[in-house]
């Protein structure tokens, strides 16, 4: 009988539907090319030099492309879902509240892409912006009701259109101002701190590469899973940021649609940057889908629509505070990933994900979660990276103590009684 799950929301990849590097480079590229990142890069522009900005992306998306990288690593491997994966780590029920978080932040970043798109688009023409709202949401949803298929076949379309976008959109911001050199001494409008910028560079993803094995797990190998991951954020992404940096650099705009329109470009934006948007939306209601339904195990397919109908009714709230948002990421979502890596590392490299070594709920993993929260809010520096390195720590102090503490026992209670 023909299995009725075809992105195999609730077990492991089957070796006859992996696919290979190719299929596969093209879908993480589709998920890291976004428009909102280029928005993200505009406001680094604002605030950062050429030279700064260069080495905040360089180092944000060196951070981020290991980090995702990692995880696309342990995706491939195991043909889990991440949230598979956190089953493990936070037990079963202990999942549930991860799932949950970083499904609804997917849904989130679906409505920041229908939002982008319907404003560009009214910029252009005049059309209603909440007609296009509907429109661009209802449309978008409907190809990623069709799951992998959808998605590799978009991606194949976009990643190649947004990059000759972007670039024409670079050698013209370029050309106005007068050459590269000019460029290179322009200054910011604003000030930025190194550490507000890289939470933004690291937090305008962190997100989508905590669910990197929602993707990497189709990978046909362990290379491929974590090859094409490390390209898509550390080069994808920061193409995208250097887009949106020159142009608001150039042109004085943080929003990427407004550069396109004084630079004359709107049209050709509307067409690759729709397709742009949605090649990534389409990705990130997939994730929400294979979330929610590990919740509730309810079939991926009804969830992604209810998700697209969710994204675009809040599509506004969330762009109009895209800023705080990436903040809210950059402090909650990076200890989960953290987790899933060292509980991998630690615990299970060898013997692999077993059923009968899963907790109904792992405290460690709990507590060493909220403790990268408190790090990431609290602690003077990078959150994204105080929220990894404190989960990292505190998980493996946590572990080890429950070992030692389990061998002790185990001891005890072999000394014969007297």
């Amino acid at each position: 009988m023909e299995h009725k799950d075809k992105d195999f929301a609730l077990e492991p990849i089957p070796k006859d539907h992996r696919r290979g590097f190719l299929s596969m480079f093209f879908v993480m590229l589709g998920f890291t090319f976004f428009s909102s990142s280029m928005v993200a890069g505009g406001t680094l522009g604002q605030g950062l030099g050429m030279k700064e900005f260069m080495t905040i992306i360089l180092i944000g998306n060196l951070i981020l492309g290991v980090y995702a990288a990692l995880l696309g690593f342990i995706g491939a491997k195991t043909g889990l879902t991440t949230h598979l994966l956190t089953s493990y780590s936070f037990g079963k029920k202990g999942s549930y509240l991860t799932s949950f978080i970083l499904s609804a932040i997917q849904v989130g970043w679906f409505g920041v892409g229908v939002a982008t798109f319907a404003i560009m688009v009214n910029k252009a023409t005049g059309i209603s912006l909440p007609l296009l709202i509907i429109i661009s949401g209802i449309l978008m949803t409907s190809t990623a009701y069709w799951g992998m298929k959808a998605l590799t076949a978009l991606s194949i379309i976009a990643v190649p259109a947004i990059a000759i976008l972007g670039s024409l959109s670079i050698f013209k911001a370029t050309e106005d101002v007068g050459g590269f050199t000019a460029l290179m001494q322009l200054e910011p409008t604003d000030s930025l701190s190194y550490t507000v910028a890289l939470s933004i560079c690291i937090g305008s993803f962190i997100g989508g590469a905590t669910l990197t094995a929602d993707f990497t797990r189709f990978s046909k190998s362990k290379k491929d899973g974590f090859i094409t991951t490390f390209i898509a954020y550390f080069i994808g992404n920061s193409l995208m940021f250097t887009f949106g940096m020159i142009g608001t650099l150039a042109m004085g705009f943080a929003d990427i649609s407004d550069v396109m329109v004084a630079q004359g470009l709107i049209i050709p934006a509307i067409i690759v940057l729709g397709l742009n948007i949605w090649s990534t939306n389409d990705n990130s209601l997939y994730t929400s889908g294979l979330g929610f339904s590990h919740i509730t195990k309810l079939p991926k397919n009804k969830l992604v629509l209810f998700n697209g109908f969710l994204g675009t009714a809040l599509s506004m709230v969330v762009y109009n505070n895209f800023i705080s948002w990436l903040t809210i990421l950059g402090t909650t979502i990076p200890s989960i990933g953290a987790i899933i890596l060292v509980d991998y590392f630690l615990l299970r490299r060898k013997s692999g994900y077993q059923s009968k070594n899963m907790k109904n709920v792992n405290m460690n993993a709990v507590v060493a979660w909220a403790v990268g929260i408190v790090a990431a809010n609290f602690i003077p520096g990078i959150p994204p990276v105080n929220a990894i390195l404190a989960a990292v720590m505190v998980y493996v102090a946590a572990t080890g103590i429950e070992k030692a503490t389990s061998r002790k026992s185990l001891t005890n209670n072999d000394v014969p009684i007297q």
